[in-house]
């Protein structure tokens, strides 16, 4: 059965337009309180499962956590809620306090007038398919209040950040420190506001911390891992050693080094590789995306370890990696896994392996990268209508066997929908920046053309 709600990464929308509704949402917190209730697993037969809420600092924010709530207990199913709080710190939090599920209110990267829903299961992972379409199934019910005696309670937990604030540290070598290291920090003014100056401050830094005063409104505006430039100005006009950009719920990663030049997730894990090469606790290989720089992989492969593509999206990076029995992969966008450290990715987690390397190593970002070459990258997203089909467009997949051809096996052609937005992708690289960008603009366009009709 397929999934009419969820996407790659939750439930996603603008706020006021469905499905991000109150109303919905709170359909939703019942249809996941329903199926956590008929799951109890080992529970006892008289206490309700428990599950915890947490989200980014968007203002919608408080609106969909009564929805949710609501819902929840509506169903039978307890609550706690944390506030304002990374998306991983919910993962840990769930599987730490032993609840039944962790949900997340957070639309991540994108602008403050959206919003979405995210689970994690007890493990501290984000739900299978099968589990997201049984919440859809039920759906399609009517919402039935439990009789009030079986109804769920709710309340607020306080010490979520100091618990994940140790997490976080726990995962930083004992023997390490980051003493006389200046480190700017940009929070993008959403939920790791609160958390990631102090874990970089208790490990010893100097810490100058940027985008960490949200308002409801400024979550991700010109700030944070989508837009690098402000991390990478303040790096500069700081003469920091290193820069740290995470995302409006702290699960994606952009460095800089002292010069300001940004890093990559396709970067980063190609330095926590080659580290953990050098110290010898590389498990297995890493696992890319299809967007996943091609530079990336021959790097990878002159060094010696496997590398394999997943689709687009975290969850189906963590896929690979748990049918590998891997520790380490990613995307470029900076979703990174270490799944020795954590269930999900982290962005101050991913950042704390990085900043190991480079102390562990006393080489700095661009020397430690030296022998990556990135190979020009361009990406275009073309908006369409809903129930455009992709492979239905002759024209479109005419475009993409010349560019092919062109190539000639020097780069690569990907076009993909998005997951969480009405676009599709058009990516190319290549060794030639200007062939590349040439052919993305030239494919870019049938797509436009045969999305409108023409």
């Amino acid at each position: 059965m397929g999934r009419k709600y969820f996407g790659t990464d939750g439930v996603r929308g603008k706020v006021g337009e469905s499905p991000i509704t109150p109303e919905f949402v709170m359909h939703l917190g019942y249809a996941a309180g329903q199926v956590l209730v008929a799951d109890r697993g080992s529970l006892p037969p008289n206490q309700h499962p428990t599950v915890l809420i947490g989200k980014d600092t968007r203002i919608s924010g408080y609106m969909l956590e009564a929805a949710l709530e609501a819902g929840f207990t509506a169903a039978g199913v307890n609550v706690l809620m944390t506030g304002p709080m990374p998306t991983p710190a919910v993962a840990y939090l769930t599987r730490a306090l032993r609840l039944q599920a962790g949900v997340v209110i957070s639309a991540s990267h994108n602008p403050f007038e959206d919003n979405g829903i995210k689970f994690f299961s007890a493990s501290g992972q984000k739900l299978p398919d099968s589990v997201e379409e049984a919440i859809e199934a039920r759906l399609d019910f009517p919402m039935v209040t439990v009789e009030a005696r079986q109804l769920g309670r709710a309340r607020r937990i306080e010490d979520a950040a100091a618990r994940y604030i140790e997490f976080c540290k726990s995962t930083y070598p004992n023997h390490l420190d980051l003493r006389g290291m200046r480190i700017v920090v940009d929070c993008a003014h959403g939920a790791t506001y609160h958390v990631a100056p102090h874990v970089l401050h208790e490990l010893g830094a100097e810490v100058i911390a940027i985008g960490n005063e949200p308002n409801g409104f400024n979550i991700n505006d010109e700030c944070g891992a989508t837009y690098t430039k402000t991390l990478a100005d303040a790096v500069r006009t700081h003469r920091a050693d290193v820069g740290i950009a995470l995302d409006g719920d702290g699960d994606r990663l952009m460095m800089a080094d002292a010069q300001g030049r940004i890093y990559d997730g396709d970067q980063l894990v190609y330095v926590i590789a080659r580290h953990r090469i050098q110290t010898g606790y590389m498990k297995g290989g890493v696992v890319g995306t299809l967007m996943t720089n091609l530079g990336t992989e021959h790097a990878l492969g002159r060094a010696q370890v496997p590398f394999e593509r997943a689709k687009v999206g975290d969850r189906y990076v963590m896929e690979r990696l748990l049918a590998n029995g891997w520790t380490l992969g990613g995307e470029t966008s900076g979703h990174i896994l270490c799944l020795d450290k954590h269930t999900t990715g982290d962005g101050i987690v991913s950042a704390l392996q990085v900043l190991r390397a480079l102390r562990e190593t006393g080489e700095s970002l661009d020397t430690i990268t030296a022998d990556l070459e990135t190979y020009p990258q361009v990406m275009i997203n073309v908006p369409i209508v809903k129930g455009f089909k992709l492979d239905a467009s002759p024209a479109v997949s005419a475009s993409v066997a010349e560019a092919e051809s062109v190539l000639n096996g020097t780069g690569r052609v990907v076009l993909r929908a998005s997951g969480t937005e009405p676009l599709i992708r058009v990516m190319v690289e290549g060794r030639d920046a200007d062939q590349v960008r040439r052919t993305a603009e030239t494919i870019a366009e049938v797509v436009k053309q045969a999305a409108m009709g023409g």
